[in-house]
């Protein structure tokens, strides 16, 4: 599950099975004991074992963040630089192309494919 997709749901949706699939990926990955402290893992915990479905606005705001901790903590890393880094690699390549005379090089700074393919060979450099 993306992020965005997490963040733009209403609190109504955020309930007890996304919590939990939330928790169970993100202790596959070993991430949450090492990310969360103890006072944010019991919310999640206690939350999942009395709560349905989230009405409180303030119950989800405190979820949203501690489910955001989460989701930053078991981002891949070239997800993490596609975000960061690779739109910028993306528009040097693409001005100095269109120096060049490459006009179909405007787009590239958008192209996500491109985009991974700079990532990926920025990570395999040796």
């Amino acid at each position: 599950m993306k992020m965005e997709r997490l963040l733009t749901r209403s609190s109504a949706q955020l309930g007890k099975n996304e919590l939990v699939r939330i928790k169970a990926r993100a202790m596959r990955r070993g991430v949450w004991f090492r990310v969360l402290t103890r006072a944010e893992r019991a919310q999640i915990e206690l939350t999942t074992r009395v709560v349905k479905r989230i009405r409180s606005f303030f119950l989800a705001r405190v979820l949203t963040a501690i489910v955001e901790k989460l989701l930053d903590a078991m981002e891949s890393k070239v997800m993490r630089l596609m975000r960061e880094v690779g739109p910028v690699l993306a528009r040097k390549l693409s001005r100095t192309a269109q120096k060049w005379g490459n006009n179909s090089a405007e787009g590239w700074p958008q192209d996500s494919g491109f985009i991974q393919y700079l990532i990926i060979m920025h990570l395999n450099k040796p």
